[in-house]
């Protein structure tokens, strides 16, 4: 799959990344270069292959260390605030996200 200009200005527009026009020449090839090696790697057969949980699972016994499940902080109308500073928007409490399916 070969991207094309307007792809890549399509692209920075849904990111609302701001890419100057000689940018662009630069990230089309970064991003062909991406698919091209994701177009590699499905053409692998990996029929027959078990996923792994750790990359080193395929030669030793690896024990994930997970942390215990436990509640670190407690809620708090002011850690809430604190926390809701930053949105862009809010309503009682919660985020306003602008919608973008129709």
């Amino acid at each position: 799959m070969k991207l094309t200009d307007q792809d890549v200005v399509r692209m920075a527009k849904l990111a609302r990344i701001a890419l100057a026009p000689e940018q662009q020449a630069s990230v089309l090839g970064d991003l062909n270069h991406v698919f091209a090696l994701i177009e590699r790697l499905q053409a692998v057969d990996t029929a027959g292959v078990e996923p792994l949980a750790h990359p080193l699972s395929a030669l030793e016994d690896v024990a994930l260390r997970l942390r215990e499940d436990i509640v670190t902080e407690t809620a708090s109308v002011e850690a809430r605030e604190r926390l809701m500073a930053n949105a862009p928007a809010t309503h009682d409490g919660l985020f306003l996200v602008p919608k973008v399916v129709e």
